[in-house]
């Protein structure tokens, strides 16, 4: 088996955390470097704003969790997680149609992403080759210019004290904001991207809402359909017996300040929304937090795969790839992602080299078809800027097509269920009865 001494991973995120784990078995050392206090508990921290918003962990995602930390899905439901039927208790508001509701063959964990990191925290800890260096941050990378090598990292912690860490294997995993990119462009080499610009805001708070015998869903979705409406709202039940309320608007739509406000404010963001469903259940709800936002003014994806990257260096999660949040697939790429890794160090005795830029083409893959199926969503607004796919205007058409078919087709619905949470590809959206009635509908209506 694949052995080397020490690997260093830049971030103890979830992605983070995911590689760890996959390279516990494979080195004799892991070290993650954190810049963030030690969890005191699953609360919301510092280095994830987004983790005070809704978060999804797709089926494909759950799966994988489960493989890389067996066990964990049972610790989310015994400390309080939602298990629901994934299309009978799911409310959904899509493209103007509520989608039809089954009971269907697959569950979803609800539950915050406090929670669910949390929990793999506590797996990591138990891993006795790996630690947790906290309050630290990396300032630069070791290189050896003349091989073109990364050798290890230069971290400083809260005191300003500098210490040079050795290191066979470095893991960038700290984010969108990460220090390769201006350590490569500083060198002068050009990583090619794709943009999006998509003024996205999130604004959330939580709720204890009123018990209710009609109250027939655990979570609802009531979804923009555009580009004449710009915001869309979740309400999710979560651990604790709390709602957790989420409303995000494209294109710089909400007023922030506005919405910060006090409760109110939250109240009248709601009113917005197309449906009054949220309103409804949270006017007089008594709010448990305070008002949190999050903003994605844009969507990137760094294309390292292109780059003649410097040996010993591996970049995971939304360092690669900060995608739309709202379709709920960030967690789930980066757990393929860490699945991915996994298998090439499982088969492999190539050099680290060799894996990493194995690896970055992989992760492109598995990338792929996740920013096309959410950019063709993004540029159904005008507003949206960036290099458009080819035959967007017919994805756009078939894709519009399959979302008000799902509203009384279980088959196209639970077939799209499937795509969207990254069980099957794209193409089995393309299957002839699918594409058989999505003809009909159009022709025949």
């Amino acid at each position: 088996m694949f052995r080397k001494e020490k690997a260093v991973i830049i971030g103890g995120g979830i992605s983070g955390k995911l590689a760890a784990r996959v390279l516990s078995d494979f080195f004799q050392e892991v070290l993650i470097i954190e810049r963030d206090q030690e969890p005191e508990g699953p609360f919301p921290r510092k280095g994830a704003p987004q983790g005070e918003h809704i978060h999804a962990l797709l089926h494909a995602g759950e799966a994988g969790l489960e493989s890389l930390f067996p066990g964990i899905t049972e610790k989310f439901y015994s400390s309080g997680a939602i298990k629901i039927n994934s299309t009978k208790d799911l409310a959904w508001f899509h493209h103007g149609v509520w989608k039809l509701r089954f009971d269907g063959e697959f569950s979803t964990i609800l539950q915050t992403r406090p929670h669910l990191e949390w929990h793999i925290d506590q797996y990591i800890k138990s891993i006795p080759n790996v630690t947790v260096q906290y309050n630290q941050v990396v300032r630069d990378y070791i290189c050896k210019e003349t091989e073109n090598i990364i050798a290890g990292v230069e971290v400083v912690d809260g005191s300003g004290h500098a210490e040079n860490i050795l290191a066979d294997l470095v893991v960038d995993a700290s984010g969108a904001s990460s220090i390769t990119s201006k350590w490569l462009e500083k060198r002068e080499i050009h990583i090619p991207d794709k943009k999006a610009k998509i003024g996205l805001s999130y604004i959330s708070k939580t709720f204890q809402l009123a018990k209710n015998e009609d109250r027939d869903w655990a979570i609802k979705i009531v979804y923009p359909n555009p580009p004449v409406e710009k915001m869309g709202g979740t309400i999710s039940k979560v651990e604790g017996n709390r709602y957790l309320v989420t409303i995000n608007g494209y294109h710089n739509v909400i007023n922030e300040k506005e919405a910060l406000l006090n409760d109110k404010s939250f109240l009248e963001l709601a009113k917005k929304l197309p449906k009054l469903d949220i309103y409804q259940e949270i006017k007089d709800a008594p709010p448990l937090t305070g008002t949190s936002i999050y903003r994605v003014p844009q969507i990137t994806w760094r294309q390292f795969q292109k780059v003649n990257l410097p040996d010993g260096l591996l970049l995971i999660g939304d360092t690669i790839c900060r995608i739309d949040p709202v379709f709920g697939q960030g967690m789930s790429i980066a757990v393929l992602e860490a699945l991915a890794l996994q298998r090439l160090f499982q088969k492999s005795d190539h050099s680290i080299k060799k894996i990493t830029t194995t690896f970055h083409k992989k992760a492109a893959k598995i990338i792929s078809p996740i920013w096309n199926m959410v950019i063709i969503e993004d540029f159904r607004y005008p507003e949206t800027t960036g290099k458009k796919p080819l035959g967007l205007f017919i994805q756009q058409w078939y894709a519009k097509n399959i979302f008000l078919i799902s509203s009384q087709d279980q088959h196209v619905y639970n077939s799209l269920f499937k795509v969207m949470n990254l069980i099957h590809s794209m193409t089995t959206l393309m299957h002839p009865r699918i594409l058989k009635t999505v003809l009909k509908r159009t022709f025949l209506k």
